[in-house]
């Protein structure tokens, strides 16, 4: 493989590695993106090391790489935005190495192939493209659920962080949901509950204003309310604004 190409992958693992570690520090569970992000800069680093080593890289090195960890990121990535809600952007950003790698793949034996292979190899394509528009659309314009934030915002609380852009409060104020008024209702007694233990009275009682409004306490699961009087409780001193 040409230095030029393989400086195009050590950008490209580089590239997406650092947005991925940028737009977790934004996500209300971060670890998941900043994984991706430093396997994917690892990566890119160790080719970077291969670009001056005394023999050649594979030509397939890279390509392969980029389709098989861009793979099992978005199998890691589909399980996490679909059954644990926790993260939205492995499946699209491990799509993309998916689509590059395997689009690089198929360019590169385009000519010895015949045309079944040719027919095979379009199908194989398409479908890959279609699978990333559709991890895209999901993961980065639909975005986190209400209830994720949700779950963040209840982790928070179990260690400690209620103020600041990564605590408890600034969580459970991005959990609204228009369609899910019990998930609503959660949030307002949650926020309620930490303004009555940080011994704000006006927002304990704007919220509590605002939960009468849509049922009540009677609209909260018991369990939920009893987990974050437990929580407040093994808390003496409130803590400030913290980071992660």
């Amino acid at each position: 493989m040409s230095t030029t190409e393989l400086d195009y992958w050590i950008v490209l693992f580089f590239a997406l590695g650092a947005v991925s570690l940028y737009y977790a520090r934004l996500q209300p569970f971060p670890e998941f993106g900043n994984r991706f992000g430093w396997c994917s800069i690892a990566l890119s680093l160790i080719f970077l090391i291969s670009r001056n080593a005394p023999r050649d890289t594979a030509i397939l090195a890279p390509t392969v790489t980029a389709a098989v960890f861009g793979g099992l990121a978005v199998m890691y990535g589909v399980r996490h935005m679909v059954v644990t809600q926790q993260d939205v952007l492995v499946a699209p950003f491990g799509g993309i190495l998916l689509c590059i790698g395997t689009v690089t793949l198929m360019a590169d034996s385009w000519d010895e192939m015949n045309t079944t292979y040719h027919l095979i190899s379009f199908v194989t394509v398409s479908v890959v493209i279609m699978l990333e528009i559709y991890l895209a659309f999901r993961g980065l314009v639909v975005g986190i659920q209400g209830i994720t934030w949700s779950k963040s915002g209840l982790r928070q609380v179990s260690r400690g962080l209620l103020l600041g852009p990564r605590g408890a409060i600034s969580h459970f104020e991005r959990s609204w949901d228009m369609d899910d008024q019990w998930l609503n209702a959660m949030s307002h007694a949650a926020l309620a509950l930490i303004h009555k233990h940080l011994g704000d009275e006006l927002a304990e009682k704007e919220h509590i204003e605002e939960l009468q409004a849509i049922g009540g306490w009677g609209a909260v699961d018991k369990n939920w309310i009893q987990t974050i009087e437990g929580e407040l409780g093994k808390l003496r001193i409130p803590k400030g604004i913290e980071e992660e």
